[in-house]
């Protein structure tokens, strides 16, 4: 009793006293991307940019907007917009309440019973709203805390039942479970022992406060790697998620996997969960292509064996590899025609490792439900990111993240890039809406980059590319987290573009090829916390190759690095 009396004690001081900031009083309407969307839909922007970013979001009874920021700024990572003219733009933007270190991977914003639930990286905290009032006054209460601390596949999205239970995901800290984590070849851990404490889903009561997964918690589901969307559908009274497959297949396994293969596998799952749901992480993953649950090539797999344990679970849904579906939302709404009533809307966050093909994702999706079964994704709302081949993350102008319905049925959208918002409304004739007026978005879904199914040959950028040894390096091991560009994704993955990890000293920069990284660390003047592999596979010459390419390339401007240097910090290493 003295233990939990002394923790929950450190945890009250870990918020911070509410500092209430106006950032903003409106601004011109946005014309910087055209949004595509089905004949009779129009879209506003509620805002242009919020400072810090934007994750998930939330819309009260009354129109307010409450959204979660990526990162900490003077006042809070939480923002409460309201628009009081009525022309669907805020007028009024407010950031609010915070504690320390609440971390890049914060997500939630949803609004249950009278409360604003959010959270973060470990955390999930509510406020007291009270009639009328904007930014809460109320004291955050932390209802679950994650006693492990922040590590990868952090993001905790939140779901309620009809029974006064919340649901937690504890994502898996590995791509599959390896003895060395992300280091190609390495071989799966069976059993994983992640699963007993991460990689699934756990039931709290929704109004209970300093919950603990190990002592309070109840999983409901596992073999989960990453959730980032999650909602409770109240047609079946079941709980789905949409789910990030693992990474790399290409360049952890390039025996059985291309850069094909890597570009569109594994699925990227939209799961109904029933209690005990197991979806098969680490050992097993989707391929939407065959509709088989295969063997991961950690576990034995080579691309060709499929899984033979009858309580693994399929998707729903498999999107393409790489999509990344970070939030989900069932459509409860009357202002929408029929065709969308009791449908899942998917905000596909997109992708950072397809190269050498062209990004995707970067859109919101739609499943239609019908005849007490969701169908295949159409596309709804395209656009965001503002360029027909995106192959680089950061080329994009917007990347779509959260999903909100609000209470006048429209659809609202957050974007992860600039922390701009849209508000999706439809214009036209409910009872006239059908195929002709979807005719265009079918024809988009089937030609653009970032959704069709890349040809081989010619949507590969590298195609007729002659590429020296370094370069290729690069592009096989560094290029899907830190991009062609050497830009970074701008959100877990640091640029390498005139960076003082590459520009400082050589030792160091070898150093971490040979040994790895796992942060928080800084670099351009931003925090990162993510897991970078050792790649001490690789021999003297050729990491001195990579090293070079890279010293001398991405406006660093540096002197290369040679063999010898590799090889005597190898040693001092050993």
């Amino acid at each position: 009793m003295k233990l939990l009396f002394v923790v929950f004690s450190l945890l009250s001081g870990l918020f911070l006293a509410p500092k209430l900031v106006k950032v903003n009083q409106g601004q011109p309407p946005s014309k910087d991307v055209k949004l595509y969307l089905p004949d009779g839909f129009a879209s506003v922007a509620v805002v242009d940019s919020l400072p810090g970013s934007a994750r998930h979001l939330a819309v009260n009874d009354n129109g307010d907007i409450y959204v979660k920021g990526r990162r900490e700024l003077p006042g809070g990572m939480n923002w409460a917009l309201r628009d009081t003219n009525g022309d669907g733009r805020a007028d009024i933007i407010m950031n609010f309440g915070t504690f320390k270190n609440e971390g890049p991977y914060s997500t939630e914003m949803r609004i249950h019973n009278g409360y604003l639930y959010t959270s973060a990286e470990t955390f999930v905290y509510r406020y007291r709203l009270l009639p009328g009032e904007l930014v809460p006054t109320a004291e955050p209460e932390v209802i679950v805390r994650d006693v492990d601390g922040p590590r990868e596949h952090d993001g905790k999205p939140i779901a309620f039942d009809k029974e006064g239970n919340i649901y937690v995901p504890f994502g898996g800290p590995s791509d599959a479970c390896q003895e060395q984590n992300r280091v190609p070849g390495s071989p799966g851990m069976k059993p994983c022992p992640l699963l007993d404490s991460n990689a699934g889903i756990w039931k709290f009561r929704a109004d209970k406060l300093n919950q603990f997964r190990t002592s309070h918690g109840v999983k409901v589901a596992t073999g989960l790697r990453s959730i980032v969307g999650m909602e409770w559908n109240t047609r079946d009274n079941t709980l789905y998620a949409v789910a990030h497959g693992r990474d790399n297949l290409n360049a952890s396994w390039p025996n059985f996997y291309s850069d094909w293969d890597n570009a569109m596998l594994p699925a990227e799952g939209f799961y109904k969960l029933p209690v005990g749901a197991d979806v098969g992480w680490p050992y097993y993953y989707y391929d939407q292509q065959k509709g088989k649950i295969m063997l991961n090539p950690e576990y034995g797999g080579d691309g060709k064996k499929v899984c033979t344990d009858p309580a693994i679970i399929k998707p729903v849904f498999g999107f393409p590899g790489h999509f990344a579906p970070n939030d989900l939302v069932f459509y409860r709404g009357n202002q929408f025609p029929e065709r969308y009533r009791h449908g899942a809307f998917v905000a596909l966050h997109g992708s950072t490792i397809r190269a050498p093909y062209p990004q995707a994702g970067y859109f919101i999706a739609f499943l239609p439900f019908k005849d007490g079964k969701f169908q295949p994704m159409e596309v709804f709302a395209d656009g965001f990111a503002g360029l027909d081949t995106i192959v680089n993350t950061s080329d994009a102008a917007h990347r779509p993240m959260g999903l909100a319905v609000g209470p006048d049925g429209a659809l609202y959208v957050s974007d992860s890039q600039k922390g701009k918002i849209w508000k999706i409304s439809y214009k036209g004739n409910r009872s006239v809406f059908g195929t002709a007026q979807l005719a265009a978005m079918r024809k988009r879904q089937l030609t653009a980059t970032n959704i069709k199914t890349p040809d081989p040959v010619k949507d590969n950028l590298d195609e007729k590319r002659v590429m020296a040894r370094g370069e290729q390096l690069y592009m096989q091991y560094c290029r899907s987290c830190h991009q062609r560009s050497g830009a970074g994704d701008g959100n877990r993955y640091p640029p390498i573009v005139r960076s003082e990890w590459v520009r400082g000293d050589s030792s160091r920069l070898i150093n971490v090829l040979l040994k790895g990284l796992q942060g928080p660390i800084s670099v351009s003047g931003k925090e990162y916390n993510n897991v970078m592999p050792a790649f001490q596979f690789l021999n003297d010459q050729d990491l001195a190759e990579l090293l070079t390419y890279v010293r001398k390339g991405f406006s660093n401007w540096r002197s290369g690095i040679t063999p010898e240097q590799v090889a005597t910090e190898r040693l001092k290493g050993q």
